[in-house]
Protein backbone atom coordinates (compact mmCIF):
# COMPACT_ATOMS: atom_id res chain seq x y z
CA UNK A 1 0.00 0.00 0.00
CA UNK A 2 1.35 3.44 -0.93
CA UNK A 3 1.87 6.08 1.71
CA UNK A 4 0.60 9.50 0.76
CA UNK A 5 1.42 12.58 2.72
CA UNK A 6 -1.51 14.95 2.95
CA UNK A 7 -0.44 18.59 3.03
CA UNK A 8 -1.63 20.48 6.11
CA UNK A 9 -4.45 22.86 5.13
CA UNK A 10 -7.28 24.58 6.92
CA UNK A 11 -10.48 22.60 7.54
CA UNK A 12 -12.44 24.57 4.90
CA UNK A 13 -10.11 23.17 2.24
CA UNK A 14 -10.74 19.56 3.28
CA UNK A 15 -12.90 18.89 0.23
CA UNK A 16 -10.01 19.81 -2.04
CA UNK A 17 -7.69 17.54 -0.03
CA UNK A 18 -10.15 14.68 -0.28
CA UNK A 19 -10.33 15.10 -4.05
CA UNK A 20 -6.56 15.17 -4.27
CA UNK A 21 -6.34 12.05 -2.08
CA UNK A 22 -8.85 10.17 -4.19
CA UNK A 23 -7.05 11.09 -7.42
CA UNK A 24 -3.66 10.20 -5.95
CA UNK A 25 -4.70 6.79 -4.63
CA UNK A 26 -6.77 5.99 -7.72
CA UNK A 27 -9.99 5.33 -5.83
CA UNK A 28 -12.13 7.02 -8.41
CA UNK A 29 -11.49 7.95 -12.03
CA UNK A 30 -14.47 10.29 -12.38
CA UNK A 31 -12.56 13.45 -11.51
CA UNK A 32 -10.94 14.00 -14.93
CA UNK A 33 -8.41 16.37 -13.39
CA UNK A 34 -11.07 18.40 -11.54
CA UNK A 35 -11.01 19.30 -7.91
CA UNK A 36 -13.66 17.50 -5.84
CA UNK A 37 -15.65 20.72 -5.43
CA UNK A 38 -15.64 21.30 -9.19
CA UNK A 39 -16.61 17.68 -9.87
CA UNK A 40 -19.57 17.87 -7.52
CA UNK A 41 -20.64 21.17 -9.00
CA UNK A 42 -20.99 19.99 -12.58
CA UNK A 43 -18.55 17.26 -13.51
CA UNK A 44 -19.13 13.60 -14.22
CA UNK A 45 -19.87 12.76 -10.58
CA UNK A 46 -23.33 14.29 -10.88
CA UNK A 47 -24.74 11.43 -12.95
CA UNK A 48 -27.76 10.02 -11.13
CA UNK A 49 -28.85 6.45 -11.67
CA UNK A 50 -32.55 5.87 -11.15
CA UNK A 51 -32.85 2.34 -9.79
CA UNK A 52 -36.61 2.27 -10.37
CA UNK A 53 -36.09 2.84 -14.09
CA UNK A 54 -33.49 0.07 -14.26
CA UNK A 55 -35.88 -2.34 -12.56
CA UNK A 56 -38.69 -1.35 -14.92
CA UNK A 57 -36.52 -2.04 -17.96
CA UNK A 58 -35.73 -5.52 -16.68
CA UNK A 59 -38.17 -7.98 -18.26
CA UNK A 60 -40.10 -9.95 -15.67
CA UNK A 61 -41.31 -13.27 -17.03
CA UNK A 62 -44.28 -14.92 -15.32
CA UNK A 63 -46.73 -17.71 -16.03
CA UNK A 64 -50.19 -16.48 -16.98
CA UNK A 65 -53.42 -18.01 -15.70
CA UNK A 66 -53.84 -20.48 -18.58
CA UNK A 67 -50.25 -21.71 -18.30
CA UNK A 68 -50.55 -22.17 -14.53
CA UNK A 69 -53.79 -24.09 -15.04
CA UNK A 70 -52.07 -26.46 -17.50
CA UNK A 71 -49.07 -26.93 -15.23
CA UNK A 72 -51.15 -27.55 -12.12
CA UNK A 73 -53.46 -29.97 -13.98
CA UNK A 74 -50.45 -32.02 -15.02
CA UNK A 75 -49.02 -31.78 -11.52
CA UNK A 76 -52.27 -32.85 -9.82
CA UNK A 77 -52.64 -35.89 -12.10
CA UNK A 78 -49.13 -37.06 -11.20
CA UNK A 79 -49.67 -36.37 -7.51
CA UNK A 80 -52.81 -38.52 -7.62
CA UNK A 81 -50.69 -41.35 -9.08
CA UNK A 82 -48.14 -40.89 -6.30
CA UNK A 83 -45.25 -39.91 -8.60
CA UNK A 84 -44.77 -36.27 -7.57
CA UNK A 85 -45.11 -34.63 -4.18
CA UNK A 86 -44.07 -30.97 -4.29
CA UNK A 87 -43.55 -28.06 -6.65
CA UNK A 88 -41.94 -24.62 -6.61
CA UNK A 89 -42.28 -21.54 -8.79
CA UNK A 90 -39.20 -19.34 -9.23
CA UNK A 91 -38.83 -16.05 -11.07
CA UNK A 92 -35.32 -15.35 -12.31
CA UNK A 93 -34.12 -12.61 -14.66
CA UNK A 94 -35.43 -13.52 -18.10
CA UNK A 95 -37.21 -16.72 -17.06
CA UNK A 96 -39.87 -18.29 -14.91
CA UNK A 97 -39.42 -21.83 -13.57
CA UNK A 98 -41.94 -24.40 -12.44
CA UNK A 99 -39.94 -27.08 -10.61
CA UNK A 100 -41.35 -30.49 -9.73
CA UNK A 101 -40.04 -32.60 -6.84
CA UNK A 102 -40.52 -36.24 -5.91
CA UNK A 103 -39.52 -35.41 -2.32
CA UNK A 104 -39.38 -31.89 -0.95
CA UNK A 105 -35.78 -32.23 0.26
CA UNK A 106 -34.34 -33.27 -3.12
CA UNK A 107 -33.24 -31.55 -6.27
CA UNK A 108 -36.08 -30.94 -8.75
CA UNK A 109 -37.06 -33.97 -10.77
CA UNK A 110 -38.19 -31.73 -13.64
CA UNK A 111 -38.03 -28.00 -14.28
CA UNK A 112 -40.30 -26.31 -16.82
CA UNK A 113 -38.87 -22.96 -17.94
CA UNK A 114 -40.61 -20.11 -19.70
CA UNK A 115 -38.01 -17.87 -21.32
CA UNK A 116 -38.37 -14.23 -22.29
CA UNK A 117 -39.51 -13.83 -25.90
CA UNK A 118 -36.36 -12.05 -27.08
CA UNK A 119 -33.98 -14.77 -25.86
CA UNK A 120 -35.03 -17.72 -28.01
CA UNK A 121 -37.69 -18.83 -30.43
CA UNK A 122 -38.43 -21.80 -28.15
CA UNK A 123 -40.10 -20.09 -25.24
CA UNK A 124 -40.80 -23.23 -23.18
CA UNK A 125 -38.26 -25.85 -22.19
CA UNK A 126 -38.37 -28.93 -19.93
CA UNK A 127 -35.24 -29.95 -18.03
CA UNK A 128 -34.24 -32.82 -15.84
CA UNK A 129 -31.07 -31.75 -14.07
CA UNK A 130 -28.81 -30.14 -16.69
CA UNK A 131 -30.35 -32.13 -19.56
CA UNK A 132 -33.01 -30.52 -21.78
CA UNK A 133 -35.78 -33.02 -22.50
CA UNK A 134 -38.05 -30.98 -24.74
CA UNK A 135 -38.73 -27.50 -26.00
CA UNK A 136 -41.48 -25.77 -27.91
CA UNK A 137 -43.16 -22.58 -28.97
CA UNK A 138 -46.17 -23.31 -26.77
CA UNK A 139 -46.45 -24.88 -23.34
CA UNK A 140 -48.49 -27.77 -24.78
CA UNK A 141 -45.63 -28.57 -27.19
CA UNK A 142 -43.10 -28.68 -24.37
CA UNK A 143 -45.36 -30.73 -22.07
CA UNK A 144 -45.96 -33.49 -24.65
CA UNK A 145 -43.07 -35.37 -23.07
CA UNK A 146 -45.32 -36.03 -20.06
CA UNK A 147 -48.12 -37.58 -22.13
CA UNK A 148 -48.42 -41.24 -21.34
CA UNK A 149 -47.80 -43.64 -24.17
CA UNK A 150 -50.33 -46.46 -24.67
CA UNK A 151 -49.09 -49.73 -23.23
CA UNK A 152 -50.00 -53.27 -24.17
CA UNK A 153 -51.63 -55.04 -21.24
CA UNK A 154 -51.10 -58.78 -21.00
CA UNK A 155 -53.84 -60.92 -19.57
Amino acid sequence: MRRVSIPARPVWQFRANLGWLYRTLGFCNNFNGLDLGEAIGGGSMTVLYQLAEARARRKVVTFDRRELMDLLNLYSRRVACGEWRDYAIDFRPGMALFSIFRHSCEQPLFAIAKLAAHQRNDRYQVFTGPRRLSQGETLADALQIFDRKPRLLQT
